[in-house]
């Protein structure tokens, strides 16, 4: 395959596409310090039409960054603070009465977007949190009986403090293994963390980007024609078995409860083949699917409560399973 081209036939728009996501590090990096492997994961999950969810301590710039990505994109975005009264039709919409017209019209809620940034998604009740299961499986919310389709791009971008902070709710597993990815945003280094400050002493304003000098760098022709090219990246047979093999693992690990589903075996092939188009190949190798193992799988695992006593993770499940399944060759 000529990586240059792409579905339509139309040269070089593979090559520009990839080009202009590759530029969206440096637009991104005018606003947030040292958050490239979180740029990169949420490129991939617009790649594969998927969702993300991001989780970190409060003030590490969770927000900032969507917000920034949404201006490098040029998208849409709207955000949602989920709080302990918030209700689902808060976020889906409403039928509203018209006293002009006698009758009931539809509000759309902050879902009819193409980025949704759901902040502190474990704020909430799981009531509210699987308002969102819908729109994240079909793309469309039903209200009273009507369905209605979401724009495209559709992205819920969700943030949350680890579930042992105080007033949070673990999300239920039908709806973890709804996301696509789930990123973690550490604390910064030293340095960075310098860098930040240094920023803000010269007047950085987070809630102006314009200022900070952030520009589009992409847009949704791009996805178009990245989304086309991936959709020709080459998967072989003993690739797709190694990604099996990974996800069979995990049922059997004696440490967790809960292992991959088949959907997560999809998901991490679908992340791999676009990690193999971004780095600039038209065919999957171990390499990506290892690449993209953690966030793809991290939250469809579950500890059983004694590993998790000892100081196990699902990282540390998942690195271990990494490092005894046989590679192919």
């Amino acid at each position: 395959m000529d990586p240059t081209t792409d579905n339509a036939g139309h040269p070089g728009d593979a090559a520009a596409a990839r080009s202009a996501l590759e530029g969206l590090r440096a637009e991104i990096a005018k606003a947030v310090v040292g958050q490239d492997p979180a740029v990169t994961g949420l490129v991939v999950a617009l790649l594969c039409r998927g969702h993300v969810l991001l989780e970190g301590v409060p003030g590490v710039a969770k927000t900032l960054l969507v917000r920034t990505l949404a201006a490098a994109l040029e998208l849409d975005t709207k955000r949602v603070q989920f709080s302990p009264d918030l209700m689902p039709s808060d976020v889906t919409g409403s039928l509203v009465y018209d006293a002009r017209t006698a009758a009931f019209s539809f509000q759309p809620g902050p879902v009819f977007t193409n980025l949704l940034l759901a902040d502190e998604i474990n704020r909430t009740p799981p009531k509210t949190q699987s308002s969102l299961l819908e729109a994240m499986e079909e793309r469309q919310v039903t209200v009273d009986g009507t369905p209605r389709a979401l724009p495209d791009p559709f992205l819920v971008i969700a943030t949350q403090n680890p579930v042992e902070y105080e007033g949070t709710y673990p999300l239920p597993e039908a709806q973890l293994d709804r996301f696509l990815l789930k990123l973690t945003i550490p604390l910064p280094s030293r340095q960075d963390e310098i860098d930040v400050l240094t920023r803000h002493a010269a007047g950085f304003d987070p809630r102006d980007l314009h200022a900070a000098g952030v520009r589009p760098a992409a847009g949704p022709a791009d996805l178009d024609a990245a989304r086309a090219a991936i959709a020709k990246t080459t998967v072989s047979p003993e690739i797709a078995a190694y990604v099996v093999d990974l996800c069979r693992a995990t049922r059997e690990s004696p440490s967790l409860t809960l292992g991959v589903s088949p959907r997560g075996a999809t998901a991490l092939l679908s992340t791999s083949r676009a990690w193999a188009w971004l780095t600039g190949r038209d065919y999957v190798i171990p390499d990506d699917v290892k690449a993209l193992a953690l966030p793809t799988l991290r939250h469809r695992v579950q500890l059983r409560p004694e590993a998790e006593m000892e100081g196990v993770t699902a990282d540390s499940v998942i690195n271990a399973i990494l490092a005894h399944v046989p590679v192919p060759r």
